[in-house]
């Protein structure tokens, strides 16, 4: 899945041990899209290598990648959505969606002039 917006929020890292006793690290972004009901979307980062990786700064247009899960705690259910790819968009980047880019548009329309009347094509 992809959701695309600005950047609007970052939250503190959260780290600790894992039952393992490897160390971890995380951290949550809020993005907002740009329809005309705005949406939200926080989403989490794992692992300090991509946290790094993405370096997410505030009020950056992104098109994030993620997957969600769920996970059950003492009878109630929490959403996770973790992000697996971060891009930005940006004026001179192609859009995230894979369209294509459209052509500038001329300058200027040609004219055209009463002595082009005559068709030179061969055809």
């Amino acid at each position: 899945m992809e959701f695309t917006g600005k950047v609007i929020a970052i939250l503190q890292p959260k780290g600790g041990v894992s039952k393992t006793g490897n160390e971890w690290k995380a951290q949550e972004f809020v993005v907002e899209n740009h329809d005309q009901y705005p949406r939200k979307m926080c989403f989490e980062v794992f692992g300090t290598d991509k946290i790094e990786q993405f370096n997410i700064q505030m009020g950056e247009e992104l098109a994030v990648s993620f997957d969600i899960d769920a996970r059950q705690w003492q009878d109630r259910w929490f959403n996770s959505i973790r992000a697996w790819k971060v891009e930005r968009v940006g004026a001179g980047a192609p859009s995230a969606t894979g369209a294509p880019v459209p052509p500038p548009a001329p300058s200027a329309a040609p004219e055209f002039l009463s002595s082009d009347a005559k068709d030179d094509l061969p055809f």
